[in-house]
């Protein structure tokens, strides 16, 4: 009887969980600092830069929003800060001293969530990410920058999402220059405010971190900005 050729099986990994994100985290970098999302001490700050009219497209591919009720905005930040899952950060600046020892928290200027968190596969994702009047700035970049790092190297994750709309464009593009790798699109994947969402996945994994990890640091640093704060080298121009 002639043998079987095995079946190809996948890498042997150890069984050890990831731990859970904590909303008492402080993350600090040079540009921001990431702490647990507060209703009382961020939304009143917070709100100005994501409501009103001028604002109403940052809610167009999320399950909710526009807001236009500070009132209704507390709550709904008042939920997210009682959250497992998603759970909610806020993003400051350190140029408002977030960074030093008895700096200002209340100075923020966005928000992002790791959210569908599987601790015994070790994967999460990053979203809920506000922060639009300072994409592809050092504050942005470094927000996600930290909160990855966060994820692989101190909660132990081996795989790191990013998931948006197929029709958001720009989210497609900031997940590229940060280093995600586009999977493919889930067809007909959800139903948000009534209407059909296609959703591209990206993903970064433990293995490919270590290269993301040099890109980001190398764009961060000081001497990739000149006088005037504008980069020398694009991000994606580290990784080639």
């Amino acid at each position: 009887m002639a043998s079987r050729t095995p079946n190809p099986l996948g890498e042997i990994v150890n069984g050890d969980a990831a731990r859970r994100p904590s909303r008492d985290t402080r993350l600090v970098g040079r540009y921001t600092t990431i702490v647990g999302l507060s209703a009382q001490q961020h939304a009143d700050a917070l709100y100005p830069y994501i409501s009103g009219a001028e604002n109403a497209h940052l809610w167009d591919y999320v399950n909710d929003g526009p807001y236009d009720d500070i009132a209704v905005f507390r709550a709904n930040l008042k939920a997210r800060e009682a959250s497992q899952d998603p759970v909610f950060f806020a993003i400051l600046s350190n140029q408002q001293g977030a960074g030093t020892e008895g700096g200002n928290d209340s100075d923020i200027i966005g928000m992002a969530s790791y959210m569908r968190i599987d601790l015994k596969n070790r994967s999460a994702e990053v979203g809920n990410i506000m922060a639009a009047h300072l994409q592809r700035t050092p504050v942005t970049t470094e927000a996600m920058y930290l909160m990855a790092r966060h994820a692989f190297e101190d909660l132990g994750y081996r795989r790191y999402e990013w998931k948006c709309n197929a029709l958001n464009a720009p989210s497609q593009r900031a997940a590229q220059r940060l280093g995600f790798t586009f999977e493919g699109i889930f067809r007909k994947h959800l139903i948000v405010k009534g209407r059909n969402r296609d959703t591209a996945w990206f993903s970064i994994t433990d293995d490919e971190w270590p290269g993301v990890k040099q890109a980001l640091e190398a764009w961060l640093d000081p001497a990739n900005f000149d006088s005037e704060g504008k980069q020398r080298k694009r991000l994606e121009e580290f990784r080639q």
